[in-house]
């Protein structure tokens, strides 16, 4: 299982992109519980500190597709870099002002959320050139939702041991440093210099006119949504026995299952078309959430949690194939960060549906939100199989990439061209 991983960070350059890449995305990863431990330190409220984040969230979704966009007419570096140095003066806005002015306070994350630069679709857009071969690639994307993982898992300690070493003013500021370093280390890299997208059809509709970038954008709103609610279902539950560490254990192990899930997913080829490998992963994604709503004492229920944590990363990984088989040609950035924001509007959906859902019927209902969620995913994968069996584009082996010393790719398969 190592050696395939190995075997790709061992590329020139993977190791590089792989560790900016992470490092650049901290303040997007971060930004919630620094944005919470600010504001209170600040002597905000919650729910001010709830809305301040919110505000942040909305307008990381709204900037990513547009960014996408721009790198894809302009390239990475172009887009990345400034974006990235703009992102993080909002938050430093917000670090120094504090919230003596509350207009000013939610135009610095407004800022911060716009500008963040879409790093994670530009990974995904440069593996290509980067590896060349499509199996490659395949276990890069694997290898790429594990990393979110960890990322996802790291970042929040990182921001506590700040506060705990500093304060959370310090905490943002290092954290936001940390990501212009990060997007630098990308941005000044090869491959990132030299990549450039597919000449693209100019259309109003951009990746969006894909009908099935639709689709699949339309599953996976219900994937966000169902692990948006397990986030506010287990607090309920934890609240439930008494012990916030339990909150905890169930994230630890929801967040362990996905990191087993995705190695074991990326350590092996797959056979058969990826639109038809997503609908089995989805089913088993709705099958593992399903579970929860039985919430049976805590060791059961942390078992349960690692379940269905297992397929949400190959489900992911999955995924970034679909999207790259069915972006319109020129616009695979764009269509990445579409799967960024669908998957993020769907989470903020999920914490605003389990709420409600706790306080009419408990704790399983909040989890059943979770089961749902997973059902109505593969309903949208199966209602549109046919859209998803026809790629949208067919897009040429990259000339002068990787692919000629190691291997040609498969007929078809590139996301952008050197210049």
């Amino acid at each position: 299982m190592a050696a395939g991983y190995l075997d790709i960070l061992r590329t020139r350059h993977a190791a590089r992109l792989l560790a900016g890449t992470l490092v650049g995305r901290l303040p997007n990863g971060t930004a919630h519980i620094a944005i919470v431990l600010f504001t209170r330190a600040e002597g905000g409220s919650y729910t001010l500190a709830g809305a301040l984040a919110a505000a942040y969230g909305l307008a990381t979704a709204a900037g990513q597709p547009l960014l996408g966009r721009a790198v894809d007419l302009h390239g990475q570096p172009r887009v990345q870099l400034p974006a990235a140095v703009v992102s993080a003066l909002g938050m430093a806005a917000l670090a120094l002002l504090g919230l003596g002015s509350l207009p000013a306070a939610y135009a610095a994350v407004v800022v911060a959320g716009v500008f963040t630069p879409p790093l994670e679709g530009g990974l995904r857009a440069l593996w290509p050139t980067v590896l060349g071969r499509e199996d490659r690639v395949h276990r890069a994307y694997a290898m790429d939702a594990v990393a979110q993982e960890v990322m996802f898992t790291v970042g929040p300690l990182l921001v506590t041991v700040l506060v705990s070493l500093r304060s959370p003013a310090a905490a943002l500021l290092v954290i936001n440093a940390l990501g212009v370093l990060g997007a630098l280390s990308v941005v000044l890299s090869e491959p990132s210099r030299t990549w450039r997208s597919a000449p693209r059809e100019a259309h109003w509709l951009g990746a969006l006119r894909s009908r099935g970038l639709l689709a699949l954008l339309g599953a996976f709103f219900f994937v966000g949504l169902a692990l948006g609610s397990i986030t506010v279902a287990g607090v309920a539950y934890a609240d439930d026995h008494g012990r916030e560490s339990v909150y905890g254990w169930l994230m630890a192990a929801l967040g362990l299952g996905a990191l087993v899930g995705g190695a074991v997913y990326g350590a092996r080829q797959w056979a058969g078309p990826p639109e038809r490998r997503l609908r089995v992963v989805v089913a088993l994604l709705a099958l593992g959430y399903l579970p929860l709503m039985l919430t049976p004492g805590v060791p059961a229920m942390t078992a349960l949690a690692a379940l269905a944590g297992v397929f949400l990363a190959p489900a992911i990984a999955c995924s970034f194939i679909v999207v790259d088989r069915h972006a319109p040609q020129g616009t695979v950035t764009e269509a990445f960060s579409w799967l960024v924001t669908t998957f993020g509007v769907g989470a903020a959906a999920g914490t605003a549906v389990a709420g409600p859902a706790v306080e009419l019927g408990g704790t399983a209902w909040s989890f059943a939100v979770a089961g749902a969620g997973g059902v109505a995913a593969l309903l949208v994968l199966l209602a549109t199989g046919r859209v998803l069996a026809a790629p949208g584009r067919t897009p040429a082996v990259v000339a002068g990439s990787e692919n000629d010393r190691n291997g040609a790719a498969e007929p078809g398969f590139s996301s952008g061209h050197k210049a």
